[in-house]
């Protein structure tokens, strides 16, 4: 009978074992499997740990280096998107600052023409003059204005410049320029007397005849 007992349990043990063997295996698959899933899929390697560790206590410029890459690629990230490549990506390094430059402020123009010719006779010349006339400014419309309303008193101003002109005068462009400044300033000074602002500030020759 005490045979029969000891064949039995010989015929169980090696069953026991195998079942042992295979929870065994089981549980260990389990343990990885959850080590992978809290620890975001990688496996730690303890001994890799420990030299990374001793890698950056011994070269601390890595770290640094690693630090500014890092910012590096944040700046990148918020560039524009008039600052990117032709591919697409963000320049790394200082950013783009436009320039603001003020534009060139340009005034419109006036024209004036008084109506008619201004014929006189030349200085020390049996010669007379004849031209047509016109001023411009840059001036409000205030200024033509008042040059229309005193046309009588600026004719007659005109005429007499004209008449202080010798024949070599205003020979020549410069000449002619020389005239033409000297009625503006005549011009201008009328304007003052009766409106107390000149603001002619250019006189064109449309005709010019000198016989």
């Amino acid at each position: 009978m005490a045979e029969d007992n000891n064949q039995e349990n010989e015929k169980k043990s090696p069953v026991k074992l195998i079942l042992m063997i295979v929870g065994g295996i089981v549980l260990l698959g389990s343990g990885l499997g959850l080590g992978i899933l809290v620890g975001g899929g990688e496996s730690s390697d303890p001994s890799t740990e420990i030299s990374q560790i001793i890698e950056k206590k011994e070269n601390p410029e890595l770290s640094e280096e690693n630090k500014k890459n890092e910012e590096d690629e944040e700046v990148a990230a918020e560039c524009a998107e008039e600052e990117k490549d032709a591919e697409g990506n963000c320049p790394v390094g200082p950013k783009k600052i436009p320039k603001i430059t003020p534009e060139e402020e340009i005034f419109a123009t006036t024209y004036y023409e008084f109506p008619g010719n201004f014929t006189t006779n030349l200085k020390e010349s049996k010669k007379f003059l004849q031209i047509s006339l016109g001023v411009s400014t840059q001036y409000d419309d205030q200024v033509m204005a008042n040059v229309d309303s005193h046309q009588l008193a600026l004719r007659s101003e005109i005429l007499t410049i004209m008449s202080t002109f010798s024949t070599e005068d205003i020979s020549g462009r410069e000449g002619k320029q020389k005239l033409a400044n000297s009625l503006k300033n005549g011009i201008n000074d009328v304007l003052m007397k009766v409106e107390g602002f000149g603001g002619v500030e250019n006189v064109h020759f449309t005709s010019f005849v000198l016989q």
